[in-house]
């Protein structure tokens, strides 16, 4: 698929970051950062570890992880007094899960109906893709993984679901022939198609009051780079190069683009006042390999940067009571090509 999970394979991933300076009042810190987060903790590691996402009483943490024996990823549950985590899912391959607000239940995309095994890594003979797997189907299940159900059942990619407060999912499909963003219910009934332009729009969140969406899409310079992408799409690839944020209104209306850098910006979440979008971009690495953390508000403007590790910081989320940040990066790394998950006081704007 090309799940938020799938983007570690481009961004991360040949070391961590190196270390701070060993006299500062938050170890696991960079210079700069201490404007924007505080009293920083490392939750996991060791493994390939993404997409960490608050329950909706910010309790606990549900995201996607290969560890261990693991041959990609599965979804885990981590309670956060404790950092007691349980594995959730054991077979195919597992990406974008969340909490259902209101339930004992979570939702999460898999390939397991079409096998229990891990499906193959794309081939790169085309240069750096994304594989968009047609087995991907969204579910529904207990939070110890049973009584699950397949929510989307359509031919095609289903996959990247988020939630709002309400219940409303939010989500990508290639349903139409083209990966757009759908809402539906957390039953899959109720389905409307937010996006219509050519071109991949995926990872898309809702704002807090939930008037809004933020989301990233891929660019197009040329009718040409348009081909490319519709012929990689036939065969189950995208060129993950240049994404722009964008926002528009919760049914896809008024949308524009925030960013209009180039670079590979994705993994957008509103800040708890909704006047600010965070994300993760390489904007400031000419050889685009280094992805940290900035921030813009809804208008387009005042673009700040909030961490400065020299390797990966991304998949940045804010706690329901939006006191805390939840982001995976490289930073302090055990051994290479792992990314782990770490939570920290947000002390920046936007509160």
């Amino acid at each position: 698929m090309i799940s938020r999970g799938l983007i570690l394979s481009l961004f991360l991933l040949l070391a961590g970051c190196g270390l701070p300076e060993p006299d500062g009042p938050d170890p696991l810190l960079f210079p700069g950062e201490e404007a924007y987060l505080a009293n920083v903790r490392q939750l996991t590691f060791s493994g390939q570890n993404a997409e960490a996402y608050f329950s909706f009483d910010d309790t606990d943490l549900i995201f996607q992880s290969t560890r261990g024996d693991l041959e990609c990823d599965q979804i885990f549950i981590m309670d956060l007094d404790s950092n007691m985590t349980r594995q959730i899912t054991e077979a195919g391959r597992t990406t974008c899960a969340y909490f259902i607000p209101g339930t004992n239940q979570i939702l999460y995309a898999s390939t397991h109906e079409a096998s229990g095994d891990c499906p193959p890594e794309p081939d790169r003979s085309q240069g750096y893709v994304w594989p968009v797997y047609s087995e991907f189907d969204i579910y529904v299940a207990d939070r110890d993984g049973a009584n699950r159900r397949n929510i989307t059942k359509s031919r095609g990619y289903d996959a990247e679901a988020t939630i709002s407060r309400s219940g409303r999912v939010v989500f990508t499909s290639a349903r139409t022939g083209d990966l757009e963003l759908w809402t539906m219910n957390a039953d899959g009934t109720d389905l409307k198609q937010l996006t219509h332009s050519p071109g991949y729009d995926g990872g898309a969140f809702f704002s807090p009051d939930e008037s809004m969406i933020c989301w990233r899409a891929s660019q197009f310079d040329s009718e040409q780079e348009l081909k490319d992408y519709q012929r990689l799409l036939l065969q189950g690839l995208v060129r993950p190069s240049k994404m722009e944020i964008y926002v528009a209104k919760a049914d896809g209306s008024q949308a524009r683009r925030l960013t209009d850098n180039g670079s590979a910006n994705f993994g957008p979440f509103f800040t708890p006042d909704g006047q600010f979008v965070i994300f993760s971009s390489n904007l400031a690495d000419p050889k685009g390999r280094n992805f940290d953390l900035w921030m813009v508000d809804i208008r387009g403007e005042n673009l700040q940067q909030v961490t400065f590790c020299d390797s990966f910081d991304g998949f940045p989320m804010f706690s329901w009571d939006g006191k805390q940040l939840a982001f995976a990066s490289n930073r302090f790394n055990a051994a290479p090509r792992e990314t782990n998950l770490f939570i920290a006081d947000w002390v920046g704007p936007g509160r």
